[in-house]
């Protein structure tokens, strides 16, 4: 039995039937509030579209007509929430004379666009205002049109009633004629130039009657209804002192049709042989001067706001139809090609097209190049000043390393000194005075007399080797005769005490070298045959001083196991160092060659007259 039935059932009191009755109701309600709730919300999501037409008279290829409808486009799209279909419709009006024609036009737009529902049309151009404001029957009669592109003096009696908005551009050709004769005072013909079409002809009918007042500066000249070649024809021959006054050319005299900006006023401009002016803000680029212009592109701005608050929800009737002035706007090339200083151009002109100068072009890279080089010569300087410190460090490192090695051989004599005066002499006293004992005991004891010979010996020994210890530490051989004697002496040693045959050759060496120098070669020599006993395994060694002009050149070569030089600076120790050290505090150099299998050379170079020698008293 279902829960519905039990609520029903006969047992049910009439009070619980109506508890039940009350809970259907409720239910019901809550769904019907769901649902709208959740169509809201989906409105809420996806906004509505808008359906906006833009009727022009002639279509993109026209500056004008592109200018507006561009700016209208982007200017209503800026909303991010606002979803708006655009329709563009070029009338071309051109091809309408007058008459029944355009009532054909306005049939077709509303057989194309009645059953559509339009939330705004545009209507930019005398045609297309004529063609929405003027008929026998209103086309679009319940749509707001906004009107743009056209001054109040182009449209023929238009009928604006309330759903008509927007704004009308000023018709002030007067204000470019006065400008242009300004510039060029000495004018004395003035040429206005149209076409042929309808609205040629009416440009210049409105620009006759304002420049009427003007015929007393300067002559004014009207060429209009021409076909275009003899048009040219005439502008490539014009007087002395004339400027060209150009209103519009959409077609000439024998019927052929020309985009008025774009095709029409460069052949104009280019066969003109003096300046033009006009009174279009899209003319200028085109090859006029410039003039008191009227600019599309604000115009098209203000009409895409009008349109967007239209689409928002006011009325036509609450936003007014406004009227625009022009503005004063030049071509810099044309400014330069006539000469004409910017000084002398109204207040406030607008110059379209300036070309940089040539600081304005290059000063980026001058900045950088400035950029650069500073930071290159901070670079420069912070490299010389760690230059100067790493010298000075070195320098102070090489001067530490003096006082080290000075301190060292200082200390050397020092112990030398002691051990060849002091311990030698008691040693040689204990050997002598246990030879004494040994002459005064009876010759039955002759155990004890070899003991004693045993001390003896090993007396002598010590002595032996105090005497060997004192002249390694300090040669009295190199201070008394001198460093080749010095050096001969400590290789015969060298042979003698570790078995390894040594030869040593000099050449050409003076007896009298400096001290500095002497004992710097003599202890590079000691360090490298300590090295060749302890690291080459060398059998043979050869070591070879001789003279090159003021330099004395030192090697000490040897045939053994060698290294790679790659290792060098792994095997270097610190007798390496300090025969390096030496040969450097004298201003000389110092170098190791050596290969696997095939050896090692200790070579120095170094003068013989050392610049220690000036300054010997490093501590």
């Amino acid at each position: 039995m279902s829960l519905e039935n039990s609520w029903l059932s006969p047992k049910s009191s009439p009070l619980s039937v109506e508890r039940v009755r009350l809970g259907r109701i409720s239910l019901l309600s809550a769904l019907i509030f769901l649902v709208l709730v959740s169509g809201a919300h989906t409105s809420a999501q996806a906004p509505q579209k808008k359906n906006v037409l833009i009727l022009s008279d002639v279509g993109l290829s026209h500056p004008l007509t592109a200018n507006i409808t561009q700016q209208i486009v982007a200017g209503v799209q800026q909303a991010p929430d606002r979803h708006v279909e655009f329709y563009s419709e070029s009338l071309d009006l051109l091809a309408f004379p007058d008459g029944p024609s355009k009532e054909e036009a306005r049939n077709w737009l509303d057989k194309k666009y009645g059953g559509q529902r339009l939330d705004v049309v545009v209507a930019v151009g005398p045609g297309a205002i004529n063609l929405l404001s003027n008929g026998t029957a209103a086309l679009f009669s319940e749509v707001p049109v906004v009107i743009s592109g056209t001054t109040r003096d182009e449209v023929t009696n238009p009928k604006l009633d309330s759903r008509f908005t927007g704004t009308w551009l000023k018709f002030e050709p007067e204000k470019t004629l006065e400008v242009a004769l300004r510039l060029f005072p000495d004018t004395r013909h003035v040429f206005v130039v149209g076409g042929s079409s309808t609205f040629d002809e009416t440009l210049i009918s409105l620009t006759k009657a304002r420049l009427s007042s003007f015929n007393t500066r300067a002559e004014i000249h009207y060429l209009a209804k021409m076909e275009m070649g003899n048009l040219l024809e005439q502008l490539q021959d014009l007087p002395d002192h004339s400027i060209g006054f150009y209103t519009s050319f959409f077609q000439d005299a024998v019927g052929n049709k020309f985009l008025n900006a774009t095709k029409a006023l460069p052949m104009i401009t280019a066969a003109s042989n003096g300046p033009d002016f006009g009174m279009a803000d899209t003319y200028i680029g085109h090859g006029i001067v410039g003039g008191y212009v009227r600019t599309s592109g604000k115009q098209g701005n203000i009409t895409a706001q009008i349109v967007s608050e239209l689409l928002e929800g006011k009325q036509a009737q609450e936003l007014p139809i406004e009227t625009l002035p022009g503005e004063y706007m030049f071509d810099w090339k044309e400014l330069q090609k006539w000469h004409i200083p910017e000084s002398s151009l109204p207040s406030g002109s607008v110059i379209l097209f300036r070309e940089p100068s040539l600081w304005e072009r290059t000063k980026w890279a001058w900045v950088s190049a400035f950029l650069t080089i500073l930071g290159l010569s901070i670079l420069v300087g912070y490299l010389h000043h760690s230059r100067k410190q790493l010298q000075l460090a070195r320098e102070g490192q090489r001067q530490l390393s003096g006082l080290l090695i000075n301190a060292e051989e200082q200390e050397r004599r020092r112990v030398a000194s002691e051990l060849h005066d002091d311990f030698s002499q008691r040693a040689a006293l204990v050997a002598l005075g246990i030879d004494n004992v040994a002459d005064a005991m009876p010759p039955s004891m002759e155990e004890a007399h070899q003991q004693l010979r045993k001390l003896v010996n090993s007396a002598s020994e010590i002595g032996a080797d105090l005497h060997t210890l004192s002249h390694q530490l300090h040669s009295s051989t190199l201070e008394s005769l001198g460093l080749v004697p010095a050096i001969g002496a400590l290789c015969k040693e060298f042979a003698a005490q570790q078995a390894i045959k040594t030869d040593f050759m000099s050449d050409d060496i003076p007896r009298l070298v400096s001290p500095n120098t002497a004992l710097c070669v003599f202890r590079i020599v000691q360090e490298g045959l300590r090295n060749v006993k302890k690291h080459s395994g060398a059998e043979e060694v050869r070591v070879c001083l001789k003279r090159a002009g003021n330099r004395l050149i030192l090697s000490v070569r040897d045939e053994g196991r060698g290294f790679a030089m790659k290792d060098l600076h792994q095997k270097q120790g610190i007798g390496i160092r300090i025969m390096k050290e030496r040969a450097h505090l004298l201003g000389g150099e110092f170098k190791i060659q050596s290969a696997p299998g095939r050896g090692t050379t200790v070579e120095a170079c170094v003068p013989l007259a050392a610049r220690e020698d000036a300054d010997e008293d490093h501590g």
